[in-house]
Order: C-alpha cells, then structure tokens, then sequence
C-alpha cells in the first residue's frame, strides 16, 4: 500500500481506502463488513469513509460495531462522516438536514455516538447548500473542530468556486478552510478533478477522496449482460445510476476498454481504480467491494500501476474520446 498526504495537511490516507456507500446494511451485514473491513485493513487501507445518509444511519452503526470489535489502535485509522440530506430523506422536519449550524452540530454528535468514536477525522459538507450562509458553515466547521470533535472538515461534491468562497471567508475570519473535497471521479466522470478543481490545487491545495472509481460498478463489466441480482444499480432507488451508466455509448466504450485490459494481462477494475489514482491530485480512491473477492481484485489495482504508461493512458483516452488530462502538476 501506497500512502499520500491529504493536500496541504499532515494526514496520510492509504491510495486505496474502504467505503460503506450501499454495501453497509443494504448489501452486507455485520460478520460480511467486519471481514472486509478487516482484509482492508490488513492489506494497510488506513481510511474507512461514511455518512449519516447511508442507510439512514444504519452504515455508521454497523461500522461503529465493526471498529469497537476490532479494537484496533486509533490512532492507525482515520473515520470519515458526511452531513447534509439527514436520516429521513423526504421525511425530514425543517433543520434535520442542510448545512445549518445547528444540523450540523447534531449531525457530527450523532455520527459520534453511532459510530462509538470520540472524534471524527474527516467531516464532510455532503452537498453544498445555498441556503445558508457560508461564514455560518465556515464557522460552524471551524468551531467543531476548536471543540474536539473533528479534525479536518471538508466538501463533497461542491464547485470549484464554491470551495473557494469557503476559504475566502476562511481568510478573512482567520478561521480553518477545508482541508478536502470527496468528488465523483472515474474514466466517465472527470471534468472536476481535471479541470474545475485546478485553480483550487495550485491556490490553497485540496485532498480529494474520490467516490466510485468503478462508476457504481459499471466498469467491472458485470452490466453488460444484464442486471445481477443483489447488484448495487439493481436498487430500485438507486434507478438515477443506471439512467447514467446504462447507455448505448457508455457500452460501446466499455467493451473497448475490457479489450485494452485483456490486451495488457490486467482485469478492468483494477485497470480503472489504477487509472484514478495515476492522477496525483487524488489522495485516496474508496473501494465499496461487498464481496471478499471483489475486494480483493480490486486491491490489485496497486500492482496494476506501472503498466499505464503514457502510451497506455492515450489509448484509454482515444478510447473514450476524450482530451487528455490537463497539466495535473
């Protein structure tokens, strides 16, 4: 296992890291995630990444069971939660979700408390909430983190400019800016780790822990033969996935780009995890295998590295017709 630092901070997070995104309480149940948990964890994944939505708090108190089980030293993990959409979806009352001070301060208490940890390492604004003001969410993170509670505090799925407004009004209260951002980031969903966010990189520096490197799966390969059951875009309310992926065009490259792997001697998930994290802005890639095996290909996505020459890399992007990367230095 590789280790980076997560942007401008002192934090090493594994390249590799474990996520609960659907698996947890959806897919897997305890004795399944305390086995993949442990296998990540052995195989030197230091980061195990949450939220309050996922599965309305059920994937916090699973993990949070996990952990206390392990009793693995604290200081060697680093645990992540997000806020935003609350635990109720449309159910929620007003406050029970959005980036208040006052949700996220009950957000991060109840995170705590399913997760049986004293403080959070990682907090993430889940969304950007243009309802609230952003000195009171600048604020709020900030006096979390002078209270304990969490360490660094960061975005998911904001803009580039939206992430500097943060650190604009960071500046100008003196007060501690987000330290990372967890955007989507895969061979289909690129525009923002390559191009919105590089103003952000060479300015103030930003982490990124990247979701679905796989794009949901997709880029396994086991869509194209129809829809396996237990599978995550098998979910009926996960149909907003498949409406992304499942397309005609997506397809046809897919099956180019399983050529290109068999080419090289290399499975195509670990073809695409190594593809994301070739990237050097991407401090670590979640996995959310819910199986053994899944997991432990898509571990192998580390050996897979040296293979994805230059060369290689223009071939994936001729095959998805692309322009390359942009300066990413």
């Amino acid at each position: 296992m590789q280790y980076r630092y997560m942007g401008r901070t002192g934090l090493q997070l594994s390249v590799l890291s474990y996520g609960s995104w659907v698996t947890f309480h959806k897919q897997i149940e305890d004795n399944s995630a305390d086995r993949l948990m442990g296998m990540a964890y052995d195989a030197g994944i230091n980061f195990f990444d949450n939220a309050e939505a996922y599965a309305g708090g059920e994937s916090e108190l699973m993990m949070g069971r996990v952990l206390k089980q392990k009793n693995w030293e604290r200081s060697s993990y680093v645990v992540s939660s997000k806020a935003y959409f609350g635990l109720r979806g449309p159910e929620n009352k007003p406050n029970q979700a959005g980036l208040s001070r006052k949700h996220l301060f009950e957000a991060c208490h109840d995170a705590l408390r399913r997760l049986q940890l004293d403080y959070l390492d990682l907090y993430f604004c889940h969304r950007p909430d243009p309802n609230v003001p952003m000195e009171e969410i600048v604020w709020t993170m900030h006096q979390l983190i002078q209270q304990g509670k969490i360490l660094y505090w960061g975005t998911s799925q904001w803009s580039g400019a939206e992430i500097m407004e943060a650190h604009k009004v960071a500046q100008q209260y003196k007060l501690i800016g987000p330290a990372m951002e967890q955007p989507q980031y895969n061979m289909f969903e690129r525009f923002r780790m390559e191009q919105d966010y590089l103003p952000v990189f060479r300015t103030v520096g930003l982490g990124t822990t990247i979701w679905s490197p796989l794009a949901a799966g997709f880029l396994t390969g086991k869509y194209l033969n129809g829809m396996p059951e237990g599978s995550r875009l098998s979910y009926s309310n996960f149909g907003w996935l498949k409406d992304r992926w499942l397309q005609e065009e997506k397809i046809a490259k897919l099956r180019k780009l399983m050529e290109l792997a068999a080419d090289l001697g290399v499975s195509l998930p670990t073809l695409a995890i190594a593809w994301t994290v070739v990237n050097p802005h991407v401090t670590t890639a979640i996995l959310g295998a819910s199986k053994a095996e899944q997991l432990e290909e898509n571990l192998k996505a580390m050996d897979v590295l040296p293979v994805l020459t230059p060369e290689v890399m223009q071939r994936i992007d001729e095959i998805l017709q692309n322009k390359p990367r942009l300066d990413l230095a």
